[in-house]
């Protein structure tokens, strides 16, 4: 009986690396986030000059925006097969940012959230800098989506913070 619980915890440990082809999909799609970054930024140069202030901030705070969806996802892809997968081996490499390595799942959480929350701010500030373009129902969801996810952040962050000082670890383990 020891013989097929060793089997069966070995095959359970071995699934881990099913999650592998997820972390290949996503870097895909920052290779296709980078395609759409690139177009709207080849698309923003010619009408740069001839384009209204407000056009330009537009413009780029959608640039900023893609650019918070590939840090998150970057920050998912680097944490999530750290964590469920394997340890990525570039521990000499000097650029290997400092987080890496270091981020559990509770601080990933964290890490996604905020991200999610930062995005959501940019999203309504686009919405805010051309309020023409939008009635009064759909700047009040946009406000609501954005409340909601800060506080949720706020709340993660809040139980984050009641499971260390109830001296639990993350994984339910008194240390």
């Amino acid at each position: 009986m020891k013989r097929v619980e060793h089997a069966l915890e070995v095959v359970i440990f071995t699934s881990r690396w099913l999650l592998a082809p997820f972390y290949i999909g996503l870097v895909v799609s920052v290779a296709m986030l980078l395609v759409k970054f690139a177009q709207e930024f080849l698309h923003l140069l010619p009408h740069f000059l001839a384009s209204a202030e407000s056009e330009v901030i537009l413009a780029i705070l959608t640039l900023v925006d893609m650019s918070l969806v590939a840090n998150l996802l970057l920050i998912i892809i680097f944490s999530g097969y750290e964590n469920f997968v394997s340890k990525i081996d570039t521990a000499g490499h000097e650029d290997r940012p400092e987080w890496m390595g270091k981020v559990d799942f509770s601080g990933l959480k964290i890490k996604v959230i905020a991200s999610i929350v930062a995005i959501s701010a940019i999203e309504l500030l686009k919405a805010f800098v051309n309020i023409g373009a939008y009635t009064t129902e759909h700047l009040a969801w946009k406000v609501g989506i954005h409340v909601t996810l800060l506080v949720s952040g706020v709340m993660f962050a809040l139980m984050d913070r009641i499971a260390v000082g109830s001296g639990k670890h993350h994984d339910g383990r008194k240390h």
